[in-house]
């Protein structure tokens, strides 16, 4: 999986992590994510900086040196915007 699709998933379920903290799956899928960006991709720290209007900023931590990733907000939060509109998950 390339980096930038790894930090994507992990952005997608963060949000649904974050808006669901009793959501034990979504918690288990968000340390799974973790787990991918430190071992396959050897980020060191990684955390959701920054969000506006549009853009969910991603700064993350790879030798040493600080990168930023941006992602459009609305493709950032569908996950957990088609996981509400489905009562089958709630």
């Amino acid at each position: 999986m390339r980096l930038e699709d790894a930090l994507f998933n992990w952005l997608q379920i963060r949000i649904v992590a974050d808006a669901r903290p009793e959501d034990n799956a979504a918690k288990d899928t968000l340390a799974f994510f973790e787990q991918i960006l430190r071992e396959d991709h050897g980020l060191s720290s990684f955390d959701i900086e920054k969000q506006d209007e549009t853009m969910l900023h991603v700064r993350y931590e790879k030798d040493s040196r600080s990168k930023l990733q941006l992602f459009p907000r609305e493709s950032g939060e569908q996950l957990l915007r088609d996981i509400i509109d489905n009562p089958k998950y709630n």
